[in-house]
């Protein structure tokens, strides 16, 4: 239906070599109820032709719940700008994980395999094995989903997230769980900063749980852990190397990895997941 829109109104594509054009990416997030909320990157501040669409994308999909525009004029190959429009309905999606409901935006993090994400979410608390007086530090929190999972097991949950979009997401979640900030703090740091900033309050998480990107931790953030002296680290990563190098900077500095859990959540292709327990030594 995009396509035929920009061929029916010329409405041109992006092109990487010379950086004019308009339509960058169309991005389309799903969730288990055959609903779709749909996204065009766009390189500009407007988009001609927008009821047009608008039209078009919704005879095609009946479970579309909304459109955005998100605009990206800059010279990079990260996908998504910082600022949205939403052109017709909401501008999120609300998807079901561990019994939780959870709102994402277009921003949000969330893992895209829903089976193999609560299965992976079960293996970080069978990893964390909490006793229900504990209290939990989750950097790179994200939607703070890994963290609102474990939230039944343990006292606290304190969550660390860049994006505003997330943690709002998480806020607004774990208001409609009827949670206050005692119970569950959601804070939109950088895990770095957050976690030095922790460490030199004097807070002492049991648990602490990070999920860091592909390039893993900094050793800002690995020594700002250390320093906080949980009893336990759970490292979830998409990246088993970075993993694995950041496993060997925390067993130099008071910390045993006891076991890893890969976790298959990209079926065909060389990807992973992978779970990984450390406890102080």
């Amino acid at each position: 239906a995009v396509k035929e829109w920009m061929e029916r109104y010329q409405v041109p594509a992006y092109g990487e070599e010379d950086g004019t054009g308009l339509i960058r990416h169309l991005y389309v997030r799903t969730n288990s109820r055959d609903q779709a909320l749909c996204c065009l990157v766009v390189n500009g501040t407007g988009l001609p032709f927008q009821q047009e669409l608008v039209d078009a994308l919704r005879r095609v999909c009946p479970g579309l719940v909304g459109v955005v525009l998100n605009f990206n004029t800059r010279d990079t190959n990260v996908i998504l700008g910082p600022d949205y429009h939403t052109l017709w309905g909401r501008d999120f999606l609300e998807e079901t994980l561990c019994g939780m409901t959870f709102r994402l935006s277009v921003p949000s993090f969330f893992q895209i395999n829903r089976a193999q994400t609560q299965r992976l979410y079960q293996v970080v608390l069978d990893f964390a094995g909490l006793h229900g007086d504990e209290t939990v530090l989750d950097l790179y929190c994200g939607m703070g989903t890994i963290g609102l999972s474990m939230l039944a097991d343990c006292k606290r949950l304190v969550g660390v997230e860049v994006v505003p979009q997330a943690v709002e997401g998480a806020k607004e979640t774990a208001a409609r769980l009827g949670l206050d900030a005692d119970r569950a703090d959601f804070r939109c740091q950088d895990a770095g900063a957050a976690a030095a900033q922790l460490a030199a309050e004097g807070a002492r998480p049991d648990v602490i749980v990070v999920d860091p990107p592909r390039k893993g931790c900094d050793e800002a953030t690995l020594s700002a852990v250390v320093r906080m002296s949980p009893r336990r680290v759970v490292y979830v990563s998409c990246n088993p190397a970075t993993a694995a190098r950041d496993a060997a900077w925390l067993e130099q500095n008071g910390y045993h990895a006891e076991k890893v859990q890969p976790v298959d959540l990209f079926p065909r292709t060389r990807h992973c997941e992978c779970v990984l327990s450390l406890s102080k030594v």
